[in-house]
């Protein structure tokens, strides 16, 4: 398994290369004057071409982009000149509570989602079979803005159950700060919901059809203990892939959802960094995000082998 480890880490060389590439490329893209942009329309030529100066744009791209990876290097993602901070300190400050919206929206996703993939698949072909598929359909569909709009409309507008935006304070108590957190958070649930039931009773129907469950069953143990002993517990690998794919995906649904609530998280801060045209704390955001993703599918890869110890990690073996 070491050996398995060290090479997926030395895999993880290029694609953080290729991301750190195409990241510098596209903020380089992005339309309007940084400086001009950052400085505001009275801001003299002078002290444009200071902040020029100071950003490295009057450099050529390779040389900036020469400048760029030898920061990163050194674990070093500049500073913001809207901010005048180090960017590392801007994306400390708001990770905690885009990690706080994600695990509260994927707590909710895996309940839900793997307990109706279950009775989905222990039902098949009944109404609950059909109630969770067409459950399924319609959540993995539904779009994350729009979802998000018609929660706020219905839910804090009309009923005032909810915050409409912002974050608690726990200073207030950590009713408020739940009350803050339920409908952003549902929101960010809502697709992999979907998912985790999709795949749940896909894989549990594969599963149930083994010898071993039949074998089971003709044993006298109990439909529950067949059920969530044995072949949940032998469903459960294709569950964690969806759930490494599913985190992922939710880091990055955080750009909308924190955008529509105004969650202070950090796709608060990429919107508001591309807004104002903050390069060098778009490029450091993207690149850590980049990083976690390949962090939380090593882990996903990781934990293959205590789900199922017949996964093998040596190529070509079977």
């Amino acid at each position: 398994m070491l050996r398995y480890i060290l090479r997926r880490i030395l895999d993880l060389i290029p694609t953080l290369l290729f991301v750190a590439i195409i990241v510098f490329l596209v903020t380089r893209m992005i339309p309007g004057d940084p400086a001009r942009v950052m400085l505001g329309p009275q801001a003299s030529v002078t002290e444009i071409n200071n902040l020029r100066e100071k950003l490295g744009l009057n450099d050529s791209m390779g040389a900036q982009f020469i400048a760029f990876i030898r920061d990163l290097l050194h674990f070093d993602l500049g500073d913001s000149a809207t901010y005048n901070r180090p960017v590392i300190d801007l994306i400390m400050e708001r990770f905690p509570n885009t990690i706080v919206l994600t695990v509260f929206s994927l707590c909710i996703s895996l309940i839900i989602g793997i307990f109706s993939g279950m009775i989905s698949a222990v039902k098949k072909g009944t109404a609950w079979d059909y109630f969770f598929t067409i459950f399924s359909l319609v959540g993995v569909s539904m779009p994350v803005f729009w979802l998000g709009i018609m929660l706020v409309l219905f839910f804090s507008v009309n009923l005032g159950w909810f915050p409409a935006t912002g974050i608690g304070s726990m200073d207030a108590g950590i009713v408020d700060y739940v009350r803050h957190l339920i409908l952003p958070g549902v929101t960010l649930a809502t697709i992999p919901m979907a998912n985790f039931s999709r795949i749940t009773r896909s894989s549990m129907l594969d599963v149930m059809g083994e010898n071993y469950i039949k074998t089971a069953r003709a044993k006298g143990v109990s439909g529950t203990l067949v059920v969530c002993k044995h072949a949940l517990k032998n469903a459960m690998t294709p569950i964690l892939t969806t759930i490494g794919m599913q985190i992922s995906s939710m880091l990055g649904g955080a750009v909308l959802t924190e955008t529509i609530f105004s969650w202070p998280g950090m796709g608060r801060l990429i919107v508001d960094a591309i807004n104002k045209r903050d390069f060098v704390v778009v490029q450091g955001t993207v690149i850590f995000l980049a990083v976690l993703f390949v962090l939380i599918n090593l882990i996903i890869d990781i934990l293959y082998k205590v789900v199922n110890p017949k996964v093998s990690y040596v190529r070509g073996e079977k």
